[in-house]
């Protein structure tokens, strides 16, 4: 027989987690002296590295002290199938996790040096996103209802995607030819299992500070160093907020980029 500070050290365990098993009605000493201290025997070393085995496959003390006293191969078997289960949902909640993290923090990365007061042309390699429907605007919808609406069709079509992304919006050519940019003909947002595209192109990219929605003197500001720095439109623009509520804590500070599709202007 052990006394419960020898038990705990030779099942490598502590004296407190005895007497919590205890106390649960999970593990209890084999008996108690005249003193009325406790007693494990040798056998319940094996019970104790039964639970420690369970724990370690991710079951609850609960679920252990359901199964400890009738346990059959039959029925731990099924158990380490449930088990496995868990653990494989686990870890592709943790993998989306990362590749939600990667994605956040090279949005972040790839801004927190650039110039807000220049506008530059670059060219862009295609990249994944994920598309949404075109916007309806009809009986009073607004930019709002139009984002819901997005989150709503998006969650309908793709269940399986993780809806963590950040979502920014899409402005035809047409529209930015126009002077036309209060409200996203199609919101979108990266995912690195994306099945759209963003096209790889030129872009006239510009950046500038302030909440959601208020750009309208940075479209105004690329769309003069279009027309004469020797480009024109030629593909949708992108309006995107890499730093956001997520890590700015002044709403109106946000930083914003536009990214619009440009080629060379075609000379006379």
């Amino acid at each position: 027989m052990f006394s419960v500070n020898d038990f705990a050290k030779f099942s490598r365990t502590s004296k407190d987690t005895l007497l919590y098993y205890d106390r649960i009605g999970l593990l209890s000493p084999a008996s108690r002296g005249k003193n009325n201290y406790r007693y494990y025997s040798h056998g319940q070393l094996a019970i104790v590295n039964m639970i420690r085995t369970f724990q370690e496959l991710g079951m609850s003390l609960t679920e252990i002290k359901e199964l400890k006293d009738d346990r059959t191969p039959e029925e731990v078997f099924e158990m380490y199938a449930r088990q496995v289960d868990k653990i494989d949902k686990k870890i592709e909640g943790w993998v989306s996790a990362r590749k939600l993290l990667l994605t956040l923090r090279s949005s972040i990365r790839h801004v927190l040096n650039v110039n807000e007061e220049v506008v530059t042309v670059q060219f862009l390699p295609a990249e994944a996103i994920i598309i949404g429907d075109l916007n309806d605007y009809s009986r009073g919808r607004n930019d709002y209802d139009a984002l819901l609406s997005f989150y709503y069709t998006m969650n309908e079509k793709h269940p399986e995607l993780n809806f963590n992304y950040p979502v920014w919006g899409i402005f035809s050519a047409e529209r930015i030819k126009r002077g036309d940019w209060n409200w996203p003909d199609r919101f979108y947002f990266y995912n690195p299992e994306g099945y759209d595209r963003r096209p790889a192109a030129l872009y006239a990219i510009g950046y500038t500070r302030g909440g959601y929605g208020q750009c309208s003197q940075l479209y105004e500001r690329i769309v003069e160093y279009i027309d004469k720095n020797g480009f024109e439109i030629q593909g949708d623009a992108y309006e995107e907020y890499p730093l956001n509520e997520i890590c700015v804590a002044d709403n109106s500070n946000y930083l914003i980029r536009v990214m619009i599709a440009v080629r060379e202007a075609v000379r006379p």
